[in-house]
């Protein structure tokens, strides 16, 4: 998995677990699991922001078009970390880890040199009120889609890296993943 020391273009592992992750592994984006059916639960709009911004379908194009980005290149390196939450209805926590987990995701495309796509969690919030679809992102450079949002099966996205999608009870876990 890691290859001089590196885990991914220039981030060692323990840069990342310095970030927060707990667990991360690198896989060829042959073994990621794209799916219409994941795609089109995004239209269901659970987390609100299906049709809203740039980062979410429609605004991230097609299933056919986000595979064809992420098809681009050979790897993905997968990255996740759990949170522990007072009970399964712990929403506050579950909001305060994808917050975490999106700040950590941030901080992380930062350190990445080279040529890459970054997918982190139920789209982006960058800006205050998104552009979309009257003009074009602010700043399409540090634009993260989200995973389902590509049509990608995160369980099974977890299940080729090695990694558990559950973490257990009163836990949640969140994914990301960049494309190498």
């Amino acid at each position: 998995m890691e290859e001089n020391g590196n885990l991914f273009l220039n981030i060692k592992a323990d840069d990342l677990r310095a970030l927060g992750f707990d667990r991360f592994a690198v896989i060829k984006t042959s073994e990621v699991t794209f799916s219409p059916e994941v795609r089109q639960m995004c239209e269901v709009n659970r987390c609100g922001r299906y049709n809203t911004t740039w980062a979410c379908p429609p605004g991230i194009g097609t299933l056919e078009e986000c595979m064809a980005r992420c098809r681009v290149f050979e790897n993905c390196a997968v990255f996740s970390r759990a949170y522990q939450l007072e009970d399964s209805f712990d929403f506050e926590g579950m909001m305060e880890g994808h917050e975490q987990f999106s700040e950590a995701s941030e901080e992380l495309r930062k350190m990445i040199e080279g040529k890459f796509l970054m997918l982190s969690v139920e789209g982006c919030s960058k800006c205050g009120k998104c552009t979309y679809p009257d003009a074009p992102c602010r700043f399409p450079e540090k634009l993260s889609g989200s995973l389902e949002g590509y049509g990608i099966f995160v369980n099974r996205l977890a299940g080729a890296a090695g990694m558990p999608y559950n973490s257990g009870p009163n836990t949640v876990t969140y994914f990301g993943a960049v494309f190498f």
